[in-house]
């Protein structure tokens, strides 16, 4: 129960981290760090305008998104807290518990009968296409590694103190955070803040949704990068270390990566749209290369 709450408490504070960091960079002042919550419990209170060209599915895709996010969301260890859930082989249920989240998202994006919100489905579609083979690969990297096959246990015996799992724990935590970019639709992949729709890939799937509906979206946004933040520290601090040392470490490490998602968004520009493909598929090589690694390191030993 314990890495739920931290999950959401880190959830809730990310996107504050990440605005405040990339408003001082850009020499402003900024929100407040719980702006984002404000705004959901605003967005929450407010009623929902549907248009008549859409019908229960373009109703039913927020919740169903969020619903299949929080199930993820209870797979996942905090540091030394243990999951709510857990079975072998339950990253493959993790994994396409996000495809489910994607999938509700585009079908209701193109029940608005919007030839934008289809551009954009279909880039969605594309890239979480591209992007899940990374993910796969982590998980056999980190099953290899530890001998097990659920969360719990393989970030258990997973140890980055070793040079056996170092190198490869270093390149998963890096892929793990190049792919919270993708699955939460930012920089470089795509821009948050854009207005273009002949550009836009997620922001135009969602124009359409206002009040709670746009509320549980921004909430399964928050909980995907929380999410990937956690796996990426988990890759990176070795379980063996002193528990009162190691939990105010991971949570320092899990906020660490908004903000440099606010660094990087500062200095980096948005990629032309035909150089995404080719950037999610770099992902993917870094994530064979860390299996590459750890298969070599089996093999001497």
């Amino acid at each position: 129960m314990l890495s739920l709450i931290f999950i959401v408490i880190c959830a809730a504070i990310s996107p504050g981290l990440l605005n405040r960091t990339r408003s001082i960079l850009s020499g402003r002042k900024g929100p407040k760090l719980l702006q984002a919550i404000y705004n959901l419990a605003l967005l929450s209170r407010k009623g929902a305008v549907y248009s008549s060209a859409s019908g229960f599915v373009f109703r039913a895709a927020p919740t169903v998104s969020l619903a299949a996010i929080i199930v993820a969301m209870l797979m996942v260890p905090f540091g030394k807290f243990n999951s709510l859930i857990s079975f072998p082989c339950d990253f493959v249920l993790f994994a396409y518990l996000f495809a489910v989240s994607r999938f509700a998202m585009i079908l209701g994006a193109l029940d608005t009968a919007s030839s934008f919100e289809g551009m954009g489905a279909s880039r969605e579609a594309l890239y979480g296409m591209l992007v899940e083979p990374a993910f796969f690969i982590l998980a056999g990297t980190f099953a290899m590694i530890s001998g097990y096959n659920s969360f719990e246990q393989i970030f258990g015996f997973f140890d980055p103190q070793n040079l056996a799992s170092m190198i490869p724990g270093t390149l998963a935590a890096f892929t793990f955070f190049c792919m919270m970019l993708v699955e939460t639709s930012r920089l470089p992949v795509d821009d948050p803040r854009t207005h273009l729709e002949l550009t836009m890939i997620h922001e135009v799937m969602i124009l359409d949704y206002c009040g709670f509906d746009l509320a549980a979206i921004q909430t399964a946004n928050y909980l995907k990068a929380a999410i990937y933040a956690v796996l990426a520290s988990l890759c990176l601090l070795p379980y063996s270390m002193n528990f009162a040392f190691y939990s105010p470490l991971f949570i320092f490490v899990v906020l660490l990566s908004p903000v440099i998602t606010g660094i990087f968004e500062s200095f980096r520009a948005r990629n032309r749209l035909q150089r995404n493909p080719s950037y999610i598929l770099t992902i993917t090589a870094m994530a064979f290369v860390a299996f590459l690694t750890a298969a070599i390191q089996n093999m001497e030993h």
